[in-house]
């Protein structure tokens, strides 16, 4: 194992980040001499990112936390191509607008995580449809494309295994590891930037950065990658029975996004405290080794750190609080998620499918369907057999609400407006 000198790479080694570094050694030995300069690049393809990007948001923030100065690069341009990195059909083209509105709600994750201002040290945010918007396409090929050969492109492993997998690979996404590479660049002139991070999968692009700072300019420049998160049982982090994992409050109540994290594998409780909390790597070794009912504790905290992180304090006691009062004293917690219904639909008698899909336990009326044929859906705590019925109003219970389950650990509440 080698050993680090400066802060910023031990604190990424011991806490399981690092996978691919592009040269160790001159990064730890400029981590220790110099304020150093990083980015990583964020597309704009959801109104929300979510729990599958937070590895590289964690990353960012241990940055800062030792000394350095992060970038946090909103993919306004690179969006309109579309990354094919780890998919197998091309990605949904967006318009401008939706685009810009997709990047408002993106931006509003990074505040809780970093410190944005003027200093030397502090976060910076910016739109590489600043630059690349301005390109002259036959300059810029005569400028840059000179320097990728399609050899070296197919054999990158985000275009070999889309190819091999026999998925067509449009040429538009193709340029997309051109554009990446030419942001590092105009990075790294604009302001000094040295180092992109990014997923194991981004690697091929991060190399094409490095090389093209290298050829074009001289410039000394680095990469860095982490593994890209899958769960003990191989499932990929971020996706869950129920949809993404969002980190925005307005798409994942708090509540839900505690109970991602207390719902982990056991196999990865160690592992989630050491990338997710900022709990000291000695208190989550003894965590990690707890077994049994015992063990659910550590899950607990780790929900609670994880969710603190994200979405404050006491957002998470309380989300945590109301999972105790659900599951330990059988209690309708008000903190559960909720939707507002009408009087009126209820009075009408309201379908059981409709309720399921509108509450967020399902995501369409034949998931919901499976799930009450499957005896996993339940009305206020009591299994709803019949995949045809209603809520009415005499479904409200002593809190003036409809309590709808999905299992043990969904669940969801109707409200009246």
């Amino acid at each position: 194992m080698v050993t680090y000198k400066s802060d910023f790479l031990k604190e990424l080694s011991a806490r399981g980040y690092l996978r691919q570094c592009t040269d160790e050694a001159a990064l730890d030995k400029l981590a220790c001499d110099e304020i150093i300069t990083a980015y990583i690049g964020f597309d704009c393809t959801a109104p929300s990112l979510h729990v599958g990007s937070l590895i590289g948001i964690m990353m960012l923030r241990k940055l800062q936390q030792a000394g350095h100065r992060p970038i946090v690069l909103m993919g306004g341009g690179t969006t309109r191509v579309g990354d094919p990195s780890g998919k197998d059909e091309t990605r949904q083209l967006l318009t401008d607008e939706k685009i810009a509105a997709n990047m408002a709600g993106i931006r509003q994750v990074f505040d809780r995580f970093l410190t944005f201002g003027d200093g030397p040290t502090d976060a910076i945010m910016v739109d590489n449809a600043d630059w690349l918007d301005e390109l002259n396409y036959i300059a810029f090929l005569r400028d840059y494309g000179r320097h990728f050969t399609i050899n070296r492109m197919l054999a990158f492993d985000s275009v070999k295994s889309r190819l091999d997998r026999e998925h067509s690979l449009t040429f538009l996404e193709f340029n997309y590891m051109i554009l990446q590479a030419y942001d590092f660049l105009e990075l790294n002139r604009r302001l000094g930037c040295r180092l992109q991070m990014g997923g194991s999968d981004q690697w091929g692009n991060i190399i094409n950065g490095v090389e093209l700072a290298r050829r074009v300019d001289s410039a000394e420049v680095f990469g860095l990658t982490t593994e890209l998160l899958t769960t003990s049982s191989g499932a990929k982090m971020g996706k869950t029975a129920a949809g993404a994992v969002w980190l925005n409050s307005d798409m994942l109540s708090v509540y839900d996004y505690w109970q991602f994290w207390r719902n982990s594998e056991d196999a990865d409780v160690g592992r989630f405290l050491r990338l997710f909390t900022e709990l000291p790597l000695d208190e989550i070794a003894k965590l990690e080794k707890l077994e049994g009912s015992e063990l659910n504790e550590a899950k607990k905290i780790l929900a609670t750190e994880a969710t603190a992180l994200m979405h404050g304090r006491a957002q998470a006691e309380a989300a945590s609080e109301t999972a105790r009062q659900t599951f330990e004293e059988g209690q309708t917690a008000q903190g559960l998620p909720s939707v507002e219904v009408s009087k009126a639909e209820l009075e009408a008698g309201m379908g059981l499918l409709t309720a399921l899909v509108q509450a967020g336990l399902a995501q369409s009326n034949g998931e919901a369907r499976r799930h009450i044929k499957a005896g996993a859906a339940k009305v206020n705590d009591k299994p709803a057999k019949d995949e045809r019925g209603q809520l009415t109003l005499d479904d409200l219970n002593e809190d003036g609400v409809v309590k709808l389950s999905i299992g043990k650990k969904r669940h969801a509440l109707l409200h009246l407006t």
